[in-house]
């Protein structure tokens, strides 16, 4: 599956088109805790999260994250939404948990 079929799920809202909304999904990875996300999160992870700032965007360039996806509505402020554009990282927005979330997107990734 790729980034882009993330906004075609339910449910789902792009908040920023990155660089790479073609780039394959190798898996999903769920943490809020940056500092494990930063040691654990693969590389062409979709990463499922509630933490929306600055720092979440610097984990996900230094992991090669495919895409962050927010969750519980979790808001990212101006400041968030333009580096996020200027870096080229792809965020979306879901008002879903984050296991149901990931659920979605690997239930798609599956078919």
């Amino acid at each position: 599956m790729v980034v882009n079929k993330i906004a075609e799920l339910e449910g789902f809202k792009v908040l920023i088109n990155g660089k790479a909304m073609d780039r394959e999904i190798s898996g999903i990875y769920c943490c809020d805790l940056l500092s494990v996300a930063m040691g654990k999160a693969p590389a062409g992870s979709c990463w499922c999260t509630v933490m929306a700032n600055m720092n979440t965007l610097a984990v996900a360039s230094l992991t090669d994250c495919s895409c962050i996806v927010l969750c519980h509505n979790a808001k990212c402020d101006e400041n968030m939404m333009l580096k996020a554009e200027t870096e080229g990282i792809s965020v979306f927005s879901t008002e879903m948990p984050i296991f149901e979330a990931s659920q979605a997107i690997y239930n798609e990734m599956i078919k």
